[in-house]
């Protein structure tokens, strides 16, 4: 196991040594670092579930916007790719096995709750909204943060 990222002595959200996952592949679906090279499929899936997510994010982190523009989400997903760069949070796309079609996103997180390690937010597109393959993600996500990740609490929002 390792170290607890909030025992760790530089107050890092990882431990140093910790190997950050770059593609995981579940029966329906690889999840992968996002990238810039995602926008326009990202875009694609965010505004077409957009009242959806305005729903869900909208009241606690304003976003998106309802006139989310191509160049903000060029910005957006420019800044998740970033700031996996610099290990400070994880955000992933979730595709189809081909590539072809963004199912939805996650984010990996620190908490601002001093006893929780990390917040794990996902969400998948409105069209498979309550779907199967929605409850094939979140099963396969819970055991992906427990299985491959460093934490010892973690909290769902909105799953919880």
């Amino acid at each position: 196991m390792f170290e607890s990222p909030r025992k760790a002595a530089d107050g890092a959200f990882l431990p140093e040594d910790f190997v950050v996952p770059t593609l995981v592949a579940g029966p329906r679906f690889q999840i992968r670092p996002i990238t810039v090279h995602d926008v326009v499929k990202d875009y694609g899936a965010v505004l077409g579930s957009l009242d959806r997510l305005a729903g869900r994010f909208g009241p606690e982190w304003g976003w998106p916007d309802h006139e989310f523009t191509f160049e903000q989400a060029l910005i957006d997903v420019a800044w998740l790719q970033k700031e996996g760069q610099l290990r400070r949070s994880f955000s992933y796309v979730v595709i189809t096995p081909d590539g072809e079609r963004q199912i939805g996103r996650i984010h990996v997180a620190p908490s601002e709750d001093p006893g929780v390690d990390a917040v794990v937010v996902f969400w998948v597109r409105a069209d498979e909204e309550n779907s199967a393959l929605e409850k094939e993600l979140e099963e396969f996500v819970r055991a992906w943060v427990t299985r491959e990740w460093p934490f010892e609490e973690v909290r769902f929002p909105g799953r919880d």
